[in-house]
């Protein structure tokens, strides 16, 4: 999954926004762990569960937010739109508990466990015309990882 999650990395740019959905244990950390070491990220990346956003240095600033605690119902305005339009990419896990103040352009990874050997089946759905250069690249990791 880090493997995965680094290939898309080398074509994140600032702006970019990419949320993760998955069970709990699915490897939403995992995968933002695989973005961060790619990125020249050294510190230890952790989930951000009860302080919301956590800020990395590396390439670009990497802003790592897990909104679980925020529940379905929070409208709340915490200023996520700073990191979102900001200088950094943005990895949010559980997203769509923040569905309402998300960007209308963002690259969603849905992370299910398969029940075999702990494999994870991954679905990436492209949302905008600025993704597009990531999902060429994905099929081409997809056919020479086969």
């Amino acid at each position: 999954m880090k493997n995965f999650a680094a290939h898309i990395a080398a074509f994140l740019v600032p702006g970019d926004v990419v949320l993760l959905e998955g069970d709990l244990g699915a490897g939403k950390t995992t995968f933002t762990q695989g973005i961060a070491a790619a990125l020249g990220v050294k510190k230890n990346v952790n989930s951000p569960t009860f302080t919301i956003v956590k800020e990395y240095k590396g390439k670009y600033p990497l802003y790592h937010m897990d909104v679980y605690r925020l529940g379905p119902d929070s409208e709340e305005d915490l200023g996520f739109d700073e990191y979102f339009y900001g200088e950094g990419i943005s990895i949010v896990e559980w997203a769509h508990l923040i569905e309402g103040q998300l960007p209308d352009e963002y690259i969603k990874i849905n992370i299910y466990h398969t029940g075999v050997d702990g494999q994870r089946e991954i679905v990436l759905t492209i949302e905008g015309d600025r993704y597009d250069r990531i999902s060429e690249k994905v099929i081409d990791f997809e056919n020479t990882s086969n």
